[in-house]
């Protein structure tokens, strides 16, 4: 079971995106268990992710999520073409290939 945290500035405009990749990952039988966070939640879960994924518009963040998480976990911007579309068969391979 992977375990994938988005996050966002409020956690709502991702919820999309979980669905898509969900429905992506169903159809290629890989577990995974994906949720949306904001940046707010972020620091009392981000334990419980093995990566963690933050949209374009919250990249300001990165630095602090790696910081926080202590190299104990990836931490990668989606990419702003695969957010834009809700390409969530793209999130979803690009996150897996980051966990190796």
């Amino acid at each position: 079971m992977v375990n994938i945290m988005l996050v966002c500035s409020a956690g709502m405009s991702t919820s999309l995106l979980v669905n898509k990749m969900k429905d992506h990952a169903a159809l290629q039988g890989i577990e995974v268990n994906i949720w949306a966070n904001a940046e707010a939640e972020a620091k009392s879960v981000w334990e419980k992710a093995d990566i963690i994924l933050l949209g374009p518009q919250v990249r300001y963040l990165e630095s602090k999520m790696k910081e926080m998480v202590q190299n104990k976990i990836p931490v990668a911007v989606i990419d702003m073409m695969s957010y834009g579309t809700m390409n969530g068969k793209k999130v979803l391979e690009d996150a897996l290939a980051k966990l190796g």
